[in-house]
């Protein structure tokens, strides 16, 4: 950032977040999976299957990157605000070479043409200035190059996750504003209309969309363990309330699901697109 520049609430928040639990938002969501068998970052990465020098935009502990190098590409790099998780993705034997930078996608710290594609998982969605960060990807990518990104795409009704988000609204509402997640993102970036809006002046292609449903099939305790770490605001409620959340979202889980299993079902989308000839 330049002296003028001001670090958006949003990024200390994610960045203080990150270094005080790295890996977990990755340990979540590899708990999830798809009917045959992938997780959301295999899914993502087989939207660039070829490409060989990738970029991953919010990298945290390198997860995506070690399934791309699994798929063979051999030029990785990755951008992060948090030195926590870089420190994880550098302990990778997978990722001994890949070029791991900290720093903000708004800003990326590669020449121009650089890559045959950028990804991002479940970031894109929570930085600021996208279209800034938009710009900076169109830049760095070669033309012709693909731009992939997993964002949420909210619960699916009547599942393990959609009870637990019914549950806890009413509790984050209830959070001293001073103590609450700072607004993170733009809406844009979560649906296929806004995306096209966002990426078409910087001269992508419009994105093709698939929306995905990872199981997480368990009783209402191992459902609830992957729960909590996949939401910022639970890092916002003190432990009386945590507890009275947690004592609320088992019984009544026990109550809807009488077998003693339930299923997560959280959803993701995977927008993908190429950027034009300059």
């Amino acid at each position: 950032m330049t002296a003028t520049e001001e670090t958006p609430a949003s990024e200390n928040f994610l960045r203080a977040y990150h270094d005080r639990t790295p890996g977990s938002m990755a340990s979540s969501a590899l708990a999830t999976r798809m009917s045959d068998g992938r997780t959301s970052y295999q899914f993502l990465a087989d939207h660039v299957t070829g490409a060989q020098h990738v970029l991953d935009l919010g990298c945290a502990d390198g997860t995506l990157l070690a399934v791309l190098a699994g798929n063979g590409a051999d030029g990785l790099a990755g951008i992060d605000l948090s030195e926590g998780e870089l420190a994880l993705a550098r302990k990778r034997p997978e990722l001994r070479d890949a070029d791991l930078r900290l720093g903000r996608a708004q800003r990326l710290p590669f020449a121009d043409d650089s890559f045959d594609a950028v990804v991002s998982h479940m970031a894109l969605m929570l930085m600021s200035d996208v279209e800034r960060v938009i710009a900076e990807t169109a830049r760095v990518l070669k033309p012709g190059g693909r731009f992939a990104v997993a964002v949420g795409a909210g619960p699916a009704p009547g599942s393990g996750f959609d009870l637990f988000l019914s549950l806890a609204r009413p509790i984050f509402a209830a959070v001293p504003p001073e103590r609450r997640v700072p607004r993170m993102g733009d809406r844009r970036t979560r649906n296929r209309a806004g995306l096209d809006e966002l990426l078409a002046p910087a001269g992508f292609d419009a994105v093709s969309w698939q929306e995905i449903t990872l199981e997480l099939t368990g009783t209402p305790e191992q459902v609830w363990e992957s729960a909590v770490p996949s939401y910022y605001d639970m890092a916002t409620l003190d432990s009386e309330n945590t507890n009275r959340l947690r004592q609320e979202f088992l019984a009544q889980a026990s109550a809807l699901f009488p077998s003693g299993r339930l299923d997560g079902g959280a959803r993701v989308a995977v927008a993908a697109t190429r950027l034009g000839a300059r």
